[in-house]
């Protein structure tokens, strides 16, 4: 694990957790921060991955069908809100058996039919195994919101050992992240009720978005016939 990231575990433990019940606690402590280790390496090992497969089909199709990669290991507070919604304790065990968005990737492409090519390439490579799939793309969110999610387990191998982790990737467009990101920033302001107009004109833009992507995507296909 890079050490900022480690520091900002450590952090977040001793933000989350008093004195006494870290140094009663440090067994456990060390156990959730080797976990948290695989999971960056399980990351590590799926941005390869894609990068690898970006410049497979920039040869391919004289361009980068991926616009850019974000990655994100999920903090401690939220690790614990959502075991405690689920009615699960706060353990490693928990962490690796019940949640599947520790480890996050986000693939930002350049057109829709980018998205699919990406996410059929990675899903045919024989060391990853699909858990889930939701495709908010085809079937948007009645908000508006669209994006491709995969839930996969991806292989790490360690010095003595072979874990199968898993990761969350969210495959979308520019246009797809530029609306949820904006979204996002307004639903979710602070002391802000966010009224049915709003929500409707939210949808709105979703839709103009997707309407977007589409003429994008033709004018692409008639420049780069298949």
């Amino acid at each position: 694990m890079e050490p900022k990231a480690e520091e900002r575990i450590k952090k977040q433990l001793e933000a989350a957790f008093s004195e006494d019940v870290i140094e009663w606690g440090k067994p456990y402590m060390e156990r959730f921060m080797k976990l948290m280790a695989y999971y960056r390496c399980a990351i590590m090992e799926i941005e390869t991955k894609l990068n690898v497969l970006n410049e497979e089909f920039s040869l391919q199709y004289d361009r980068n069908p991926i616009s850019s990669i974000k990655t994100r290991l999920k903090s401690l507070p939220s690790i614990k809100d959502k075991l405690s919604k689920l009615g699960l304790p706060l353990s490693a065990s928990a962490i690796e058996e019940n949640l599947n968005d520790i480890a996050g990737v986000r693939v930002i492409c350049s057109f829709p039919e980018d998205v699919y090519r990406i996410a059929d390439a990675l899903l045919k490579q024989d060391d990853i195994t699909l858990v889930q799939k939701k495709d908010y793309i085809k079937s948007p969110k009645p908000n508006g919101y669209r994006s491709l999610h995969l839930i996969v387990t991806v292989p790490i191998f360690l010095a003595h050992e072979k874990r199968l982790m898993k990761v969350e990737i969210q495959l979308r467009t520019i246009a797809m992240d530029s609306w949820a990101s904006l979204e996002h920033q307004l639903r979710y302001k602070k002391d802000y009720e966010f009224d049915d107009s709003m929500k409707a004109e939210l949808l709105r833009c979703a839709e103009l978005s997707a309407e977007l992507d589409a003429r994008m995507d033709s004018l692409r296909a008639l420049v780069q016939p298949e």
